[in-house]
């Protein structure tokens, strides 16, 4: 068999099957252009989804005419100085792109730079090449203001067998929208417009990060959103995650950047998913909008012909810099929930004294908390917990000197509770509403927090094996678990070495009860294989600990004391993450004083 050198128009199709898959893998390359031009104004229009017509106009710095003949040779590009190719900064270099999608469709270029000089080119006129499935067709002058313009019309015309496999203009035109938002996202000082059909479809404006996010996906982001900004080891990680009570039934709304560039990376999606473990249900998703910035010899971005897929020099270090800091941004966040934004400005009312709920009042916090035992007097961040035998404890009733009920709401974020619904919500009163409370979701979430602190601290209670069990593994797996045995002695997990394929397992931890020791210890070598650490462990524990505590909480129907309500709220208002409960769902809601007014026709 005999080798051929191909020709160019054969070798360009091919090239536009790595660069162009459809109406969005074009729109992708144009707009990246333009950004790297140095635009501020981006502007694409759309018809049918992209199939018929994709035109993205921009005010950068424009080309001229010998450039944007070179422009559309293969291999030709602006964006490399010098061979370093590791250590590009702009968001491509496929000097390809344009010779790719012009051999597959009708391609105009049209450009005009800000100034021309010792280009041939009297005046300041643009110029304009035309170019058909790889054929140039025309060129000469043109008239538009500085920068570029280029419209790509009939893609695949002349192709049928890539044509067939596009799919339903709408379903293109949901790609092509998707990939504006993300470079809208990537650069927040630029004015982007998208128009599709004649419709303005999405037109934001230069603005600050979060504002820009929420511009683009929901303008709620902007009260139930996160701030991220974190620095570490030169690695430095900003965006805008949700509260967990502000979730979607799909992973949709998550976009993901690398040093500015839009990516669909593994390892930072499970790190998303992993800082939010606990927070949400399985089938729910937080909106995020993530950028990691690090070093170019950090990260190899040429792993993948699109650059939508990167591979870190240390992984470990970034899955760690994003779930340790999207956990303190939510830690921080405390018992914020959805909820607690308020539609409408409180209204200042005139209060009555209340007569006392029973004949002494009801005690002070510290004095209530100083009645369960194991926990000292007051409530500060770091006496929230007092060991995982309390975890199961209900308050205790009031045995302290009382207060007036009518002690001052305002003193409390939830209010001072005022009574009980169906034995099942806590209603409150604070300053700016009514807040209503779930008491099982909350507890239960308050319950959690005290055994994971537990643990913590004096590591996971364990329970000693009367003869110790020996388990038959392959010797890799051994040698695995032998390598991490002082890590899982740290969640009561206690092995050693007993043979070339054997382990000897002393304790078990005891939350776990009496599970089968092989199948644990094999998952967890074959997690400690794939991800580095013993994960399987943690996230059985994570799973224990949750339903002991959904087991061991304030059931509905408990009928509770106003003590205990009270109690209940103050531990809320100094425990992280207790606007949610284990599940995700809100644990509690507030109707500000203007909207109760509206449900009785006062304003």
């Amino acid at each position: 068999m005999s080798i051929r050198r191909l020709p160019s128009h054969l070798v360009d199709r091919i090239a536009a099957g790595e660069v162009v898959e459809r109406p969005a893998s074009a729109l992708k390359e144009l707009i990246e252009n333009a950004l790297d031009a140095g635009a501020s104004t981006v502007a694409v229009r759309l018809s049918a989804g992209g199939l018929d017509l994709v035109e993205v106009t921009d005010d950068g710095c424009g080309m001229h005419p010998d450039d944007m003949r070179l422009a559309l040779e293969r291999h030709a590009t602006s964006k490399l100085p010098d061979e370093r190719i590791e250590e590009v900064t702009s968001f491509g270099f496929r000097g390809e792109a344009l010779p790719s999608i012009a051999s597959v469709a009708r391609f105009t270029l049209e450009s005009r730079p800000r100034a021309l000089t010792g280009s041939g080119q009297a005046g300041r006129d643009g110029w304009r090449i035309e170019v058909d499935h790889g054929v140039r067709v025309g060129e000469g002058p043109a008239a538009l203001p500085p920068g570029t313009r280029v419209r790509v019309e009939g893609l695949f015309d002349k192709v049928p067998a890539r044509r067939k496999f596009l799919r339903s203009p709408r379903a293109e035109y949901a790609a092509c929208l998707d990939i504006v938002r993300r470079l809208a996202m990537a650069r927040p000082d630029v004015h982007f417009s998208l128009e599709h059909d004649g419709r303005r479809a999405l037109g934001v404006q230069p603005a600050a990060l979060q504002a820009r996010v929420a511009a683009l996906l929901d303008p709620a982001l902007d009260r139930h959103g996160l701030g991220i900004d974190l620095d570490r080891n030169g690695l430095r990680l900003g965006g805008v995650v949700s509260l967990p009570t502000f979730n979607r039934g799909a992973a949709d709304q998550q976009f993901l950047f690398v040093n500015a560039r839009p990516v669909k990376d593994r390892l930072l999606v499970g790190a998303l998913r992993a800082a939010y473990r606990d927070l949400l249900a399985r089938d729910r998703h937080p909106i995020a909008a993530l950028f990691l910035e690090l070093p170019t010899e950090e990260v190899d971005i040429n792993v993948h012909p699109a650059k939508t897929e990167v591979r870190f020099r240390d992984p470990a270090a970034v899955r760690g810099l994003i779930v340790g800091g999207l956990r303190s941004a939510l830690d921080e966040a405390g018992h914020r929930s959805v909820a607690r934004e308020q539609v409408a400005a409180p209204v200042n009312w005139q209060r009555e004294p209340l007569a006392p709920t029973s004949p002494a009042g009801w005690p002070s916090v510290e004095s209530l908390f100083a009645a369960v035992p194991g926990r000292r007097a007051g409530y500060a961040h770091q006496d929230r917990f007092a060991g995982v035998r309390e975890s199961a404890a209900i308050y205790a009733p009031p045995s302290a000197k009382a207060e007036p009920a009518t002690m001052p709401v305002g003193s409390f974020p939830l209010g001072v509770a005022r009574g009980q619904v169906a034995g099942t919500y806590i209603v409150a009163e604070a300053d700016d509403g009514l807040v209503i409370v779930d008491q099982h979701a909350a507890h239960e979430r308050l319950v959690l927090e005290r055994i994971r602190r537990a643990a913590g601290n004096g590591g996971v209670s364990r329970q000693a094996l009367l003869l110790p069990e020996v388990v038959e593994l392959e010797e890799t797996d051994c040698d695995r678990l032998e390598e991490a045995a002082s890590e899982l002695g740290q969640y009561g997990l206690e092995v050693e070495r007993f043979g070339p394929t054997s382990m000897l397992v002393r304790a078990t931890p005891a939350p776990l009860g009496h599970p089968d020791l092989r199948e644990l210890l094999a998952d967890l070598a074959s997690e400690i294989a794939e991800l580095g650490g013993p994960m399987a462990l943690k996230e059985r524990l994570d799973l224990i600990a949750a339903t002991f505590a959904c087991h061991h909480s304030v059931r509905a129907g408990r009928i509770l004391s106003v003590a205990e309500m009270n109690a209940l709220l103050r531990e809320m208002e100094v425990t992280p993450y207790s606007g949610q409960c284990n599940h995700g769902r809100p644990t509690w809601v507030k109707l500000a004083h203007a909207d109760i007014e509206k449900l009785f026709g006062r304003r």
